[in-house]
């Protein structure tokens, strides 16, 4: 009598039962993982077949990366499309709706599980990596500064001359251009091109400077000295500005490349989610038969 109640309350309210399996969609995700890892393996160990360095008939890399990126799709198609296949036949669904929306799932938590499964790798062997080269760089850092005096005592070195000769190097330059030594004039001279680069009054105040320094280093008038100074910055002006150029053009290129990347790849999960889908519904298909 209990039973009869409960049906008949169900019919009235219009129960239906559960339309999603979520054990037949993890079914069909173990099918899609396990299907692409082996082809995988198989695509790897096809490419190795086909690198023959001694005999120098190996592809090139643009081949490799075409031949690689169409073994992919192939593969994701043919994993998941048994996903797709395998959950709808699992689950036992008899309207094409379901079978479609049972496809679907299998695509998107397959896509979301790889996505963790490779950033979260990645990003632990790339965060490891830089937190053993941090520690190896402390570590470095604390045994030179530790073993620095006593190698300059073992060399006979006083650790006073040491530190005066370091002093030395962090010493100003004279002002007057006429008492520098070649290497203080090159190192003024160093100092000053940032400023000159910059332009405006600081740019003027820095060539004044480096002019008065070459007419000192190389005993020429002022006047010949400003002609050399103009020259050479006028070629490092026309170099900056190529160099400029050159990176632009790259960032552009990269860019475009990036672009180009996303695009394939976007199309390469809609056509995984048609192949899940269009399993799921031939499994549906070959059950009403």
């Amino acid at each position: 009598m209990t039973t009869h109640a409960h049906t008949g309350l169900d019919e009235a309210y219009g129960k239906t039962p559960t339309r999603l399996s979520w054990g037949a969609i993890f079914a069909g995700v173990v099918i899609a993982v396990a299907v692409q890892l082996v082809l995988g393996i198989l695509g790897a160990g096809i490419g190795l077949t086909m690198v023959d360095p001694v005999n120098g008939t190996t592809p090139g890399a643009a081949g490799f990366g075409i031949g690689a990126g169409i073994y992919w799709l192939v593969t994701t198609i043919v994993a998941l499309g048994a996903g797709g296949y395998a959950a709808a036949r699992v689950a036992g669904v008899h309207e094409r709706f379901d079978a479609l929306v049972h496809g679907l799932v299998v695509w998107g938590v397959t896509l979301i599980m790889t996505l963790y499964l490779l950033t979260s790798a990645v990003g632990g062997i790339i965060g490891g990596g830089f937190r053993t080269v941090s520690a190896l760089a402390s570590a470095a850092g604390t045994t030179v500064s530790a073993a620095a005096p006593k190698a300059a005592s073992l060399a006979g070195i006083d650790e006073g001359d040491v530190r005066n000769e370091a002093a030395a190097y962090l010493s100003p330059a004279p002002s007057d251009p006429a008492q520098m030594t070649s290497e203080q004039a090159q190192k003024e001279i160093a100092r000053q091109l940032p400023d000159l680069a910059r332009g405006g009054s600081t740019g003027a105040q820095a060539e004044s400077r480096i002019v008065d320094i070459v007419a000192a280093q190389r005993k020429i008038s002022h006047a010949e000295a400003q002609a050399q100074v103009t020259r050479a910055k006028q070629q490092f002006v026309q170099t900056k500005n190529e160099t400029i150029s050159t990176v632009k053009s790259a960032t552009d290129t990269a860019a475009g490349a990036a672009a180009g990347t996303s695009f394939v790849l976007v199309l390469a999960l809609l056509i995984g989610a048609a192949a899940s889908g269009f399993g799921a519904v031939a499994a549906t298909r070959r059950a009403l038969r």
